[in-house]
């Protein structure tokens, strides 16, 4: 357990930010599972824009990793290209 004021504060801080992150984490998995269920093109390319700004949120912020954001932009920009 920590002692100093300071570390008190730091274990605050950091499981705040560790429900932030799963909030924002399960939710772009929740709409990138959504987004690969799509049948129907038109619907899942209105969604796209969607889905890679909660990426590119994730990933500005280091949640994610860069290279991880970038693979799948890709993936699933392929996946609705092919899809129409």
């Amino acid at each position: 357990m920590a002692h100093h004021k300071s570390a008190k504060k730091r274990i605050r801080q950091d499981a705040k930010k560790r429900l932030h992150n799963r909030y924002y984490k399960k939710s772009a998995r929740s709409a990138i599972a959504k987004l690969r269920e799509m049948e129907d093109a038109g619907e899942a390319k209105t969604f796209l824009p969607k889905v890679i700004s909660m990426i590119d949120r994730l990933a500005k912020k280091n949640t994610w990793h860069a290279n991880k954001a970038s693979n799948l932009k890709s993936s699933l920009t392929k996946h609705v290209n092919g899809l129409g």
